[in-house]
């Protein structure tokens, strides 16, 4: 399974926010927006505190997708 932010993207440009306001209002490191970013895993307590930060559940946020076999 791939982890995928985009509803995360989405969420931040339809409240008019940049990843650095993310950062500061859900209290994150800067490391692990770049890991979002990035589409990499983080922990459980940073989606927490973007969920608080946001009023949104983790599934407003994250979706998981399967790996495509080759």
């Amino acid at each position: 399974m791939e982890v995928s932010y985009k509803k995360l993207w989405k969420m931040l440009i339809d409240k008019d926010m940049k990843k650095k306001d993310l950062q500061a209002k859900a209290g994150i490191s800067w490391a692990s927006v770049t890991k979002l970013s990035k589409g990499e895993t983080v922990s459980m307590d940073v989606l927490i505190k973007v969920c608080k930060a946001l009023d949104c559940d983790i599934g407003d946020i994250v979706e998981l997708i399967p790996k495509e076999d080759k």
